[in-house]
């Protein structure tokens, strides 16, 4: 395949960035665009001078697009991926994979039943920050981590959830603060630490809960294959930004960090204790606008997102694995719904005893 042809699937916010990253990459033809709500796909069409904007994804399949990127709220992502795949085209989706680990094992499954290149989209692992400590660990420079921490301290105004009722709620977004943005450092923490063997945690629902019903804050505590832990802390309710952090610390005693801040913008190592290369800083700054709108956090990340989208398209052409497959973000998904269980019976989920299991997110 000399060249691809591209659709992209919902043609909500994020979108524009998928649009915007293939447009940049020689050999990719975006063919056009599908979303339920057709006007608004003529809407995006017109927008990125795609020539066709249609309805369903059976339509833009019919267009005869090789690949697609999946836009569309979370619950919908299996319906999409498995019709993609069951028609050979190869697919790039929106994080979370899916909103219960079940879906997730079925959207592999269909990946594989039908031989296509299947990603998912967590474009912060191309960060150098993220990279360099993924090295350090590879290297032995940091050694096996012992250690980690998930620091998700982000603002949410009301209006974020009220013009888009469908966010918050279990049927529509398929959990709050966890599922929408945690994933992300939740994903980086086990790519760092390896594969999550247990996992306990609480959700609450403390400031937005007149206009959600999933949770704006959590707290867990994440066991690896290693014997390393990690806690996780996540909140939408805080009045003010402070971005993300993922921390490690590892076997050599070595600590390195990942901050985000302003939410959106670059990470950057702001703690590395590596003899001899000892660094330590803070990008925090009151004379920093933090509480962005989420349009700004999108933009900021759009580099990162072309990064991987162009990841995708060559692990197409080539026949090798993309950077983030399916069975990569089905992990971080686990520790999700991990933690939804664990918060609603109040035991430590065995997340071994499900691997394989149709294992609900707790509702």
């Amino acid at each position: 395949m000399a060249s691809l042809r591209v659709g992209i699937v919902g043609c909500g916010k994020i979108a524009g960035n998928h649009a915007r990253a293939l447009q940049q990459i020689p050999g990719v033809e975006v063919v056009g665009c599908s979303d339920l709500d057709l006007d608004r796909a003529r809407v995006f069409a017109a927008r990125y001078g795609l020539a066709n904007a249609v309805r369903t994804v059976d339509e833009l399949i019919a267009l005869g697009i090789d690949a697609c990127t999946v836009c569309t709220p979370h619950p919908v992502h299996e319906q999409v991926v498995i019709t993609a795949a069951e028609a050979g085209v190869h697919v790039l989706c929106e994080k979370p994979i899916a909103v219960d680990v079940a879906a997730a094992d079925r959207m592999i499954e269909a990946a594989d039943r039908a031989d296509i290149t299947f990603g998912v989209l967590f474009q912060r692992r191309f960060w150098p920050a993220a990279r360099r400590i993924r090295n350090a660990i590879d290297d032995g420079t940091l050694g096996t981590p012992t250690l980690g921490e998930v620091s998700v301290i982000l603002h949410r105004p009301s209006e974020y959830y009220a013009t888009d009722a469908w966010r918050g709620q279990w049927d529509t977004d398929g959990g709050g603060v966890l599922m929408t943005q945690a994933v992300h450092q939740i994903d980086m923490l086990q790519w760092f630490m390896g594969e999550a063997v247990s996992v306990s945690g609480h959700i609450r629902t403390h400031t937005h809960g007149a206009h959600i019903e999933t949770e704006d804050s959590a707290s867990a505590v994440v066991t690896f294959t290693s014997g390393a832990t990690a806690t996780i802390t996540a909140t939408t309710g805080a009045n003010y930004n402070l971005g993300n952090r993922v921390t490690v610390i590892g076997g050599t005693g070595a600590i390195a960090s990942v901050l985000e801040f302003p939410e959106g913008r670059e990470g950057v190592n702001e703690i590395w204790t590596v003899p001899g290369q000892l660094a330590l800083g803070t990008a925090f700054s009151i004379d920093v606008h933090a509480n962005l709108d989420v349009a700004d956090v999108n933009a900021g990340l759009a580099d990162f997102h072309t990064l991987q989208v162009q990841d995708f398209a060559d692990a197409v052409l080539t026949g090798r694995e993309p950077a983030v497959t399916g069975r990569d973000a089905r992990a971080s998904l686990a520790i999700v719904a991990g933690i939804y269980e664990s918060s609603r019976t109040g035991r430590v989920v065995d997340l071994q005893a499900t691997a394989h299991s149709a294992m609900k997110v707790n509702r």
